[in-house]
């Protein structure tokens, strides 16, 4: 029974795990003074100041950063850079 009731909670474990793949944050960079977009749930301390998510795409990610006020809206070469590095 114990093993039974091991696998189970390994399975269910194992199987949220896999469900963070794919998803998008916004987060902010206080050292920066950017809000980036990243792929894995941010840690809030340091220079993250803040972090919002999860997204399921990286264009409602991007929709989102443009609607946050804490967000200066990026420039054409850092949307350039962005869309070739993801």
């Amino acid at each position: 029974m114990k093993r039974l009731i091991f696998s189970g909670m390994l399975l269910l474990a194992s199987s949220t795990a896999s469900l963070a793949d794919g998803l998008f944050w916004v987060v902010g960079n206080r050292a920066t003074g950017q809000c980036n977009i990243v792929t894995s749930n941010p840690v809030i301390i340091g220079d993250v100041w803040f972090g919002d998510g999860p997204y399921k795409s990286k264009a409602d990610a991007k929709l989102a950063r443009s609607t946050i006020r804490a967000c200066p809206a990026p420039t054409a070469d850092e949307e350039k850079d962005e869309d070739t590095t993801n």
